[in-house]
């Protein structure tokens, strides 16, 4: 990968991208700062505009993302199903017969070190080679987010495709 990308300096045990013991596919992040800061990251809409983008809505309702680093800045819906702050958050994005289940768990990693853990099920290699390098493409984002890095400065092509997308396609056993 590039070397724009995020550094940890003396974190812990740094990011992994891995399928869960139940098999969902898990990404993981580690950012400075404590659960509550990493919660605020994920849940206040300043602060997901300057990573992923903003939202608007009522949590109890559903809610209105604007993916800022999608082609034509995309609003997309998304219904929440768990909001258990500061630990996790658990939505649902995209259409009604084929919908995204992911989960956000933010969790201590160590003095000064907060971990957050996005997963999200996914069914087959060929999904996982596209979804996988999205969601690294955020989390790195958001790291980027907290610790003054430029986030702009993160291409999704071609650090994340295809440069991950070995990767994710080998998760999965072949069939």
């Amino acid at each position: 990968m590039s070397d724009h990308l995020p550094r940890f300096g003396d974190a812990p045990a740094g990011p992994s991208s891995t399928l869960d013991p139940d098999g969902r596919l898990a990404i993981r992040r580690l950012l400075p700062g404590t659960v509550e800061d990493a919660w605020s990251a994920l849940t206040d809409p300043a602060q997901t505009a300057t990573w992923f983008g903003t939202w608007r809505g009522d949590p109890a309702t559903g809610i209105e993302v604007q993916m800022d680093a999608e082609e034509g800045r995309p609003w997309m819906e998304a219904r929440v199903h768990v909001c258990d702050g500061p630990r996790r958050l658990e939505l649902e994005t995209g259409e009604a017969g084929d919908p995204w289940v992911l989960e956000l768990t933010v969790e201590e990693a160590g003095p000064g070190w907060t971990a957050v853990t996005l997963r999200q099920r996914v069914a087959e290699a060929e999904a996982a080679e596209m979804i996988g390098p999205g969601w690294e493409f955020y989390l790195d984002r958001l790291v980027a987010s907290r610790t003054r890095g430029d986030v702009t400065a993160i291409r999704f092509e071609p650090d994340y495709v295809p440069g991950r997308c070995d990767h994710f396609r080998a998760l999965y056993p072949a069939t």
